[in-house]
């Protein structure tokens, strides 16, 4: 069991952590992670994201213990994967998007074991608390063969807080689970993050890293790109849409507006695109009017995760 009460102000820090793969036959070397430099408060929800092969399943290995670093150093709550390599990773718990589990055992053997790895004494274990956690106490005594997709991925969840672990890395939790068990997964996360739990989630559903994380690292060809929280970097796009239903159809946009990065949408909506820094909504009603057209409605769009992260990602491709 890892002890919380000295907490660190970062819950993980890296600085240069590098990791090449070697060449092997006909593949070349692979500069998997360069130079990686990164904190994570204690205390947040943090959001890693990057297209595939950017390098985050390395670098959640290289803290889990899975993959050797090349050079560099890691810190998992504050103890040096290098000079405390048990210990530090006793302070995580990982739960990778693949589900791994004996469809013979039980949900409540499974913990049992695991918590037994982990060397947890049997009076401070707390399957049946963690069970009820996750939904699963109902389940408990049933072979996990019988349990439906979701449930198996929420005991991958449970599996990895049998010893309590002050950070909790989410790798993809939520890949090919229906809508509902999604948002009760984000509900589950909410709660463990209110408990003082450090949540690191990678996910391809950008909104899911909008709706949860406070921070968010975006990780190309095997640099962080950007690393700010999520507010800020939603900023960083400098641009929003002006979308107006006008009072009688259009066909085209009309030459008034040929200056502008306007577009006739599908539902009849005028689009138009403009920069926030240069361009005031009030002048572009003015020449919206000034061009003949009456105005049924309108709202405004903002850029969404999406929008950063394809722009990040395309400018370093």
């Amino acid at each position: 069991m890892t002890e919380q009460n000295a907490a660190p102000d970062n819950a993980i820090e890296v600085e240069n952590l590098q990791k090449v793969y070697a060449a092997s036959g006909k593949m070349p070397e692979k500069h998997a992670l360069k130079n990686i430099n990164l904190k994570i408060p204690r205390g947040s929800i943090f959001g890693l994201l990057g297209p595939n092969g950017a390098g985050k399943s390395t670098f959640i290995n290289i803290l889990a213990g899975l993959v050797n670093k090349t050079s560099g150093t890691a810190r998992i709550w504050g103890l040096d994967i290098d000079a405390h390599p048990r210990q530090s990773r006793a302070a995580i718990g990982v739960v990778n998007q693949e589900i791994v589990a004996d469809p013979f055992f039980t949900p409540h053997e499974m913990l049992e074991l695991m918590a037994g790895f982990y060397g947890v004494p049997k009076k401070e274990r707390q399957t049946d608390e963690i069970l009820a956690a996750v939904g699963l106490h109902d389940k408990k005594d049933a072979y996990v063969r019988q349990l439906s997709g979701g449930m198996k991925r929420r005991l991958m969840v449970a599996k990895a807080l049998v010893h309590n672990p002050p950070v909790l890395i989410l790798d993809e939790p939520t890949a090919g689970v229906d809508v509902e068990l999604r948002r009760s997964m984000w509900t589950y996360v909410r709660e463990l993050h209110d408990r003082g739990t450090t949540i690191i989630l990678t996910t391809h559903y950008l909104e899911e890293a909008e709706e949860l994380c406070d921070t968010i690292a975006i990780v190309n060809h095997g640099e962080i790109v950007a690393c700010e929280p999520t507010s800020q970097l939603l900023a960083r796009l400098d641009y929003k849409t002006l979308a107006i239903t006008p009072k009688e159809p259009l066909s085209a946009v009309p030459d008034a507006l040929s200056g502008l990065d306007a577009t006739i949408r599908e539902s009849g909506e005028l689009a138009i695109t403009f920069r926030t820094s240069e361009t005031g909504i009030g002048r572009l009603l003015e020449q919206v009017r000034q061009a003949g057209i009456g105005i049924g409605d309108l709202v405004t769009e903002a850029p969404d995760l999406e929008d950063v992260f394809l722009s990040l990602t395309s400018e370093t491709a």
